[in-house]
């Protein structure tokens, strides 16, 4: 199996995910990696006595924003898995710290990056797993139609 551009592999080539929209992806989660990384910084450094489940909530949040876009960006057959397994747990975390947040506000004293299902970001936090996820799958499909192409 290659995990590179020779297409011996079963996954995508290297680099099919930043193509088109994937560039696009790949920007968008290193944006949230960013500023998710700073926020949480600053909240546990400043703050975590106050609110330590949320902060914690929202550095996790960054790691797995960092994660994707790295796996993302790299584009091999194992980063494509590693990013499927990582928009995975990025939907699970949006969607239980989004429906606690919303039934037992008081769980949470400070809002991360996933409460309210990411309202405060525009709910991107929500779609953003679920685009991710649609990509990894549009371009796996895509890589693996021109392998067969290649073959015959």
């Amino acid at each position: 199996m290659s995990d590179g551009a020779g297409g011996a592999g079963r996954g995508a080539p290297a680099g099919a995910l930043r193509h088109g929209p994937g560039r696009a992806l790949i920007a968008v989660y290193a944006l949230f990696a960013l500023s998710a990384t700073a926020r949480s910084g600053v909240q546990l450094a400043t703050r975590f006595d106050e609110a330590p489940v949320p902060y914690l909530l929202s550095a996790f949040a960054a790691l797995l924003y960092a994660l994707a876009t790295v796996a993302l960006a790299r584009g091999s057959e194992s980063s494509r898995a590693l990013a499927t397994v990582i928009c995975l747990v990025e939907l699970v975390g949006v969607v239980v710290v989004g429906t606690i947040s919303m039934l037992a506000p008081e769980a949470f004293p400070e809002a991360t990056v996933w409460s309210g299902f990411g309202s405060g970001y525009g709910y991107v936090p929500l779609l953003l797993p679920v685009l991710g996820l649609a990509w990894l799958r549009i371009a796996g499909r895509g890589a693996r139609a021109a392998r067969d192409r290649r073959a015959r």
